[in-house]
Formats: structure tokens, C-alpha cells, sequence
């Protein structure tokens, strides 16, 4: 897809605060620090779009995107990090719960997963209620950059073994060196065409 156009719309915490659901979107989810918002900003190539920051568990509201004036980019509160209060986690999920479960315009979920990380319950438990509540997702491992392709191969293996599926079924992706760009655009245009 070709980005002519990427703005930032609102943050939002209950859905009343949502924008309308008047384009389809895909949501990205991830664990802090897993690269969420360099992914958004390498997709939609627009450095300054989303703020990225290298203490995790800074987005911590649900921040919505518009591209190209007709798809919405949703970049949801990363989890797992234990610096986060207490009171902001329990917050957390319902949060997301909540707007997975509500967004009438959602039309598939992006799972990232650090390379360098052996997914947690976190990942499996939103797996499991994505599969409960039929909301097609894709997973992509994220910071390929960080290991050579011989060192890529076991943790891509682990980590499809953790989530029963084929390695073929794993995107990888840099944001630094843009690898994995093109594939992961595919994936998101076949996401828009499920019929809903």
C-alpha cells in the first residue's frame, strides 16, 4: 500500500471516547516494549506519527490513527511491564477487553512478539479470547535486526511451537531495517477483505 496520508486522531480510554466507527482498523498488541509504535511508524513511514520511547509501558491509552483517509491504525497499551502501577494494569484489561469485544469496525489484530523473548501467559491468554470471539489476527515477531539469521532460526521455532502454528505462519519484522514491510502490508489487505 502506498501512504499518502497518516494522522493521529485521538487517545481514548472508554469507548464513548472512541472516534467514529466510520473506517475499518486493525489493531496492534503487544507486550511493553515489544516495538508496537516503531512498527506503526515504519508501516505508515512517518517518523514523528507515534511517539515511541525506550521506557516501556508509556502507552498507556488507546491511541487511534487514520490512514489514508480511509483506515485506522489502533495502537493498544502494551502489558507485562512490572514498573507499571498496579492500579494502571488492573486498568489495562478491560480497557483492550473492551475494545476488542465493542469495535464494530475491527477487522483483525496484529500480535507482536520480541524475537528475543519466549512468549508468556499474556500472549496466550489474548489469543485464546481472539479464537473465542473469532477476531482474526496474524502474529509478528518483531526486532528480527537483533539476531543474525542463523541465531533467528530456534527462536522462531520456539516461538511457533508455543503458539501451535507453522513457522510460515510467523512474520518477521525489523522496524529499523524495514524487513518483513511488504509482507506485512499483504497481511493486513487480506485482513480488510474478510468479509465481516
Amino acid at each position: 500500500m502506498i501512504v499518502k496520508t497518516a494522522e493521529f486522531v485521538t487517545s481514548a480510554v472508554q469507548p464513548q471516547h472512541y472516534p467514529p466507527p466510520e473506517h475499518p482498523e486493525i489493531a496492534f498488541a503487544g507486550r511493553s516494549n515489544v516495538g508496537t509504535s516503531s512498527l506503526i511508524t515504519k508501516l505508515v513511514n512517518r517518523k514523528r506519527l507515534v511517539k515511541t520511547s525506550n521506557t516501556p509501558g508509556r502507552t498507556q491509552l488507546i491511541n487511534f490513527f487514520l490512514v489514508n483517509d480511509n483506515l485506522s491504525f489502533v495502537d493498544l497499551p502494551g502489558y507485562g511491564y512490572a514498573r507499571v502501577p498496579v492500579a494502571v494494569k488492573k486498568q489495562w484489561g478491560p480497557m483492550v477487553e473492551t475494545y476488542l469485544a465493542s469495535r464494530t469496525t475491527l477487522m483483525g489484530v496484529v500480535l507482536l512478539v520480541d524475537i528475543r523473548r519466549v512468549p508468556r501467559q499474556e500472549e496466550h491468554d489474548l489469543i485464546h479470547w481472539l479464537d473465542d470471539h473469532q477476531r482474526p489476527y496474524r502474529i509478528v515477531v518483531t526486532k528480527a535486526d537483533k539476531l543474525s539469521r542463523n541465531k533467528q532460526v530456534r527462536p522462531l521455532r520456539v516461538i511457533a511451537e508455543q503458539f501451535a502454528c507453522a513457522r510460515e505462519a510467523l512474520l518477521l519484522f525489523s522496524a529499523k531495517t524495514g524487513q518483513g514491510q511488504e509482507s506485512l502490508w499483504r497481511a493486513l489487505d487480506a485482513m480488510l477483505k474478510i468479509p465481516s
